[in-house]
This record gives structure tokens, C-alpha cells and sequence, in this order.
């Protein structure tokens, strides 16, 4: 990973960050996997383009990504759900679009210029 992504993935530390209940978390996890068997998700999936490094991936390799996470009062709703890879899935961890962006367009730029 180039330095100063590194860098970058560093400085985001949320500044607001309030966990939700624990029953909230339930069931929202619950709403994700009815979301995960559903024609909707499938599509999403098989168009095999993860939405933050929007990079192409086989769709087996794209995993469900919360947009506001569930641990920050997120919904596992269409309009909160995306697909994306691992590796952006993983990095995200429990941001918000806000705390992301800066690093997603760090990770866009590279493949613009090329």
C-alpha cells in the first residue's frame, strides 16, 4: 500500500462516535441477512463493481457494506447498503461517508491518471 495512503488511513479517527444498543445491532444484522438472499442484493453483486475503489471483482468477492455503519445507527436498508471489496470493506471498519471520502478519493486518484 502506497505511503502515504498509510498516512492518510491514519488521521481518520471518528470525533463523534456514540455505539448504538445492542438490540439494534441485532436486529439490523438480521435485516442484512434477509438483504443477502434477496434477487436486489444479487444484482447488486453481479454487476461485480465495488463501490468505493470502483474497481471490477468477480461478485462472490464484493461483501455488503452498511454506508453509515449499524454501530453508528445505520439501517440494513437498499438505500444504505452497497457492495464493495473486502479490502475497502475492511478499511471503512465504522466510518461515516464523511470520515471515508478523503481516503476513497486518495484511492480513485491513481486510477484516473492511468
Amino acid at each position: 500500500m502506497p505511503e502515504e495512503i498509510q498516512d492518510a488511513e491514519q488521521d481518520f479517527t471518528p470525533e463523534f462516535f456514540t455505539p448504538v444498543s445492542e438490540e439494534h445491532v441485532r436486529q439490523e444484522k438480521a435485516k442484512a441477512r434477509l438483504l443477502r438472499d434477496s434477487q436486489w442484493w444479487k444484482n447488486l453483486r453481479g454487476n461485480g463493481l465495488c463501490y468505493y475503489c470502483r474497481k471490477r471483482f468477480p461478485p462472490k468477492k464484493l461483501t455488503m457494506d452498511h454506508i453509515v455503519p449499524i454501530i453508528r445507527g445505520g439501517m440494513s436498508s437498499k438505500s444504505n447498503v452497497v457492495a464493495c471489496c473486502k479490502d475497502c470493506n475492511s478499511r471503512k471498519k465504522y466510518l461515516l461517508p464523511i470520515e471515508w471520502q478523503e481516503y476513497v478519493t486518495q484511492i480513485q486518484e491513481p486510477q484516473k491518471r492511468n
